[in-house]
C-alpha cells in the first residue's frame, strides 16, 4: 500500500507553534514512528504553505497512491480550488485534523475540503494521522484508478 500525508501550512511548525494545542513533538519524528509502526506500507510526505503546491502535488499523486492522509490546515475552511482538486482525484482522502476543529472557533468549524474526503478524524493530536493510516490499512479501501 502507498499512501501520501499532505500536510498544510504552518504544520512546518509543529513542536514549537501553540504547543498547547498542537503538542511539542515535530511532524519529522512522528512520521518516522509512523513508518516504524507500519513498515509495509510505503509512507511518503509533502509539506507546502502555498496553496497551488498543495493542489499540485495532490494532482501529481492522487493517481498513483492508494490514500491520501490530507491535513489542509487553515485551508480547510476556505480553499474552493483544493476542494476542486479533491474531487478530480481516484484515491480515497481523509481529512485529519490535530485538535479538535468543533471546540474551537466558528469558522473552523465548516471544512470546504470534507465533502470529498471519505471520512475526517480530528482531535487525537498526531494520533489522528495513525488512525487515518490504520484505516486506510483496515478497511482494504485504495485508489480505483
Amino acid at each position: 500500500m502507498k499512501l501520501i500525508i499532505i500536510n498544510g501550512p504552518n504544520l512546518n511548525l509543529l513542536g514549537n507553534r501553540e504547543p498547547d494545542i498542537y503538542g511539542k513533538e515535530g511532524f519529522g519524528g512522528y512520521l518516522e514512528k509512523l513508518r516504524a509502526w507500519f513498515p509495509n506500507v510505503h509512507i511518503d510526505y509533502f509539506q507546502s504553505n502555498l496553496e497551488g503546491e498543495l493542489i499540485s502535488k495532490i494532482q501529481d499523486t492522487g493517481a498513483w497512491v492508494d490514500g491520501i492522509v490530507l491535513n489542509a490546515g487553515g485551508y480547510t475552511h476556505t480553499s474552493v480550488a483544493l476542494a476542486d482538486a479533491l474531487a478530480a482525484m481516484k484515491a480515497p482522502v481523509i481529512e485529519v485534523h490535530i485538535s479538535n476543529i468543533f471546540a474551537r472557533e466558528d469558522f473552523r468549524h465548516r471544512s470546504l475540503i470534507g465533502p470529498h474526503c471519505t471520512g475526517c478524524i480530528a482531535g487525537f493530536g498526531l494520533d489522528s494521522y495513525r488512525l487515518a493510516v490504520q484505516n486506510f490499512i483496515h478497511s482494504g479501501q485504495k485508489n480505483k484508478g
